[in-house]
């Protein structure tokens, strides 16, 4: 993403997890983001080193048996209400739905109809945001997050019709076959998402949305990966050999992105 904390439709802020093994998976995290001279997460609480709650890592009560072992970005959208009816007429799914005492939404977290769940919230206040990007430090935020499907043309339209979004084509090369992702956009083009074809470098890349996490050393963030009962997907290196990009599996299975600060 270009901005890391921006008030505006289809703008990502934060993101969060409920999981089993909560004191070990809170330890598998703790390891593998807080690496580098300068951390860019803070091992005690999983905030960034700005002291700001980007990613939630929440315990699996009985209330949220529901919901799917996934990490789920929280989406700002123009009206929260609008965009679950929208969910549910596409074929998607409600998987909690908050309202206030008058029945007004709050938040909703909602599933594609091919499985990848999000959560909805109404455009946050930018008094209640941090500075711009402007001379800012490097810090733990959610650098990018993109989602892999069998059918990229119809989930493009799906998140067009529930968030707001706008598409752009990214033409892709592979082999002697050529065809497009797409950078979902804010309406002044800025790209917030992406939506891939299972294809290519993608393949066997979950039906998630894969969150970006940046850290400060690759190599032994993959490393604490597999130290804490992880696993790695896949991964890219960058000219100099190291690592610039890796999809990673967590000790009970949710996944993510990590890349390089």
């Amino acid at each position: 993403m270009t901005h890391a904390f921006i008030p505006r439709a289809g703008a990502v802020f934060s993101a969060d997890i409920a999981v089993p093994n909560h004191e070990r998976e809170v330890r598998f995290y703790s390891r593998v983001l807080a690496t580098g001279a300068d951390p860019l997460w803070r091992e005690a609480d999983l905030m960034n080193n700005l002291g700001i709650p980007i990613i939630g890592l929440g315990k699996r009560s009985a209330e949220l048996e529901s919901l799917p072992l996934q990490w789920m970005p929280h989406i700002q959208v123009t009206d929260v209400a609008a965009s679950a009816r929208m969910a549910l007429e596409l074929g998607g799914s409600e998987l909690m739905h908050s309202r206030d005492e008058r029945g007004e939404s709050q938040w909703a977290v909602l599933q594609d109809p091919q499985g990848a769940a999000f959560g909805v919230i109404p455009i946050v206040p930018a008094e209640l945001l941090p500075p711009g990007n402007g001379g800012m430090p490097a810090m733990g935020r959610i650098a990018w997050m993109d989602l892999t499907v069998s059918n990229a043309s119809e989930t493009r339209d799906f998140y067009q019709a529930v968030i707001g979004w706008s598409a752009q084509e990214v033409e892709i090369t592979d082999g002697d076959s050529r065809y497009a992702d797409f950078n979902m956009t804010a309406d002044d083009g800025t790209p917030l998402a992406g939506v891939c074809h299972a294809r290519g470098v993608n393949v066997g890349l979950p039906n998630v949305w894969m969150l970006y996490l940046p850290v400060g050393d690759m190599d032994e963030s993959l490393r604490r990966v597999g130290a804490e009962g992880g696993r790695i997907i896949k991964s890219t290196r960058m000219a100099d050999g190291s690592h610039g990009y890796a999809a990673i599996e967590d000790p009970v299975g949710a996944c993510l992105a990590l890349v390089a600060a």
